[in-house]
């Protein structure tokens, strides 16, 4: 596999093909994840209980809570890259969980329970969606990770998660119970958080967050991004049974993509996120969907699908070195900037 190959196998995974069609799509509310103004600012917002900070990771509510506090207290270090925190780069996380919750993926899929129904308890996650359990880890493992590296400060509580009704095991609650379980992990989303604060450090005695570098603030992002759904992945395969083959499928293609797109950097900010999701399903895929002609979804969210099937497949094929050789390709700042242009390129040509 060339690396030109490479670049045509992920070509729909650029944001630059969706910028190109979406500029009407993220207007204003759509912009930001649904209900966004109803979760709290910040952490002393949530409940306080025996002296700690009462979160609920089972409501969409308190986990878009975690995600706003993150964007508040790093808002300060995006200020150049667009206003508003609009360059923020842990965007991508609320906004992926905010589409979760809008196609219905954050529900009860066994149909047991009405959690996250419509007619049910609509802000409910089910610990049985396959997409709210992985999501877990890329929500309160972070927002524990940059507790953890003093994002916040010196908080006057500690911050305590409650479990979930099954699978408690699957997940921990604490900073000290997570870094008990999974130091390696907690340790990268920490460094990505200390490599922030450093940048403000060294900024007091140069009068300008000179020092901060998007690229290696990237990098450090989606290795502990991708670092999560490595941990994750082998724990809820189990909760794939409950959705549909052409649904579970699509949830195993898109994790496998996420590594290809990590390695190109790729810019997680409000406006870029927003551009790329257009293209993701915007419902969930049930039996009898068959790519690429599913008739109630664009050519090009068709399109986007048969990609990630092919590139998950392929990657499998060459057991995995498919992935190694795009990560080669992309092993450095020029390296990732010709790829980014290679793709460009192919998208206008």
């Amino acid at each position: 596999f060339g690396i030109h190959a490479l670049l045509v196998a992920t070509v729909t995974l650029s944001p630059v093909t969706a910028a190109a069609q979406s500029e009407n799509h993220a207007t204003g509310e759509d912009v930001y994840p649904p209900l966004w103004d109803l979760a709290p600012e910040n952490l002393l917002d949530f409940p306080v209980k025996d002296n700690k900070i009462v979160i609920s990771a089972w409501s969409y509510q308190d986990r878009l809570g975690a995600y706003k506090s993150l964007l508040n207290a790093s808002a300060k270090y995006f200020d150049a890259f667009g206003p508003q925190n609009s360059g923020n780069i842990l965007w991508g996380l609320p906004l992926q969980h905010g589409w979760q919750f809008r196609t219905g993926r954050l529900a009860d899929p066994s149909g047991v329970t009405s959690c996250g129904y419509e007619n049910g308890e609509l802000l409910c996650q089910s610990v049985r969606s396959w997409w709210s359990c992985m999501n877990y880890y890329l929500s309160i493992i972070p927002f524990l990770g940059a507790v953890e590296a003093g994002l916040f400060g010196k908080l006057p509580y500690e911050i305590e998660i409650l479990p979930p009704e099954e699978q408690k095991d699957e997940f921990c609650y604490s900073v000290k119970d997570c870094w008990s379980r999974m130091p390696k992990l907690m340790d990268e989303w920490k460094a990505f958080f200390e490599y922030l604060l450093s940048t403000e450090h060294k900024a007091v005695s140069s009068a300008s967050l000179s020092s901060f570098k998007l690229d290696d603030a990237l990098g450090l992002m989606w290795k502990a991004h991708t670092t999560s759904i490595a941990y994750a992945r082998p724990k809820f395969r189990g909760s794939l049974k409950y959705l549909s083959d052409p649904e579970a499928n699509f949830g195993e293609d898109w994790a496998n993509a996420v590594d290809f797109i990590a390695a190109t950097h790729f810019s997680t900010d409000l406006p870029t996120t927003n551009q790329f999701q257009v293209f993701l399903p915007q419902r969930m895929l049930v039996e009898g969907d068959v790519l690429p002609s599913i008739s109630d979804f664009s050519p090009e969210q068709n399109k986007v699908l048969v990609s990630l099937r092919a590139l998950h497949k392929a990657n499998k094929l060459t057991g995995g070195l498919q992935l190694k050789l795009w990560q080669k390709a992309m092993s450095t700042e020029a390296g990732r900037k010709m790829g980014r242009k290679l793709i460009e390129n192919l998208i206008s040509s």
